[in-house]
């Protein structure tokens, strides 16, 4: 919930700032700034969360690297939609690392894995009701304000 939070309230507030700097609604840049705090959000999870994070991932060996290493490729992405020159790219290969993640989403459901308390007390499978549809919208968002109208604004 708190990246649906971040990735909204963020979105509004960028919009805002940006109409009052420019009295243009730059949707796509303020999407895209949005995304980006998102994902600096999700990385810290990869950095406070570590052991819960690396039970979602514990069927591939070095699974603790590999949350370091996907936080850090969080923060290098969050940094890449902001530069014109690479938004483009960043939105292909984040939409590709969002598809990579959902098999650890769905082990982590399927187990019970708390990634926050790094036990089995999780909510379970259903919480891919609402995980596998924020996938395909962080997918969608990407797509959107990163690939589909990356000609309409900086």
């Amino acid at each position: 919930m708190e990246t649906l939070i971040v990735l909204f309230g963020t979105f509004t507030i960028a919009l805002l700032v940006i109409w009052f700097i420019t009295k243009r609604a730059e949707i796509s840049q303020a999407g895209r700034i949005a995304m980006a705090a998102m994902l600096v959000l999700t990385a810290t999870g990869h950095f406070l969360f570590t052991k819960g994070m690396a039970m979602m991932i514990s069927f591939l060996p070095y699974a603790t690297a590999i949350v370091y290493l996907t936080g850090i490729i969080e923060l290098v992405a969050a940094a890449g939609l902001l530069i014109p020159k690479t938004k483009l790219l960043t939105g292909w290969l984040l939409i590709l690392f969002f598809i990579v993640l959902l098999p650890a989403n769905i082990y982590a459901a399927s187990h019970n894995i708390n990634l926050q308390s790094a036990d089995y007390s999780g909510k379970g499978i259903s919480y891919l009701w609402f995980r596998i549809p924020l996938q395909l919208l962080f997918i969608g968002w990407v797509y959107f304000f990163s690939i589909r109208n990356q000609s309409k604004t900086a």
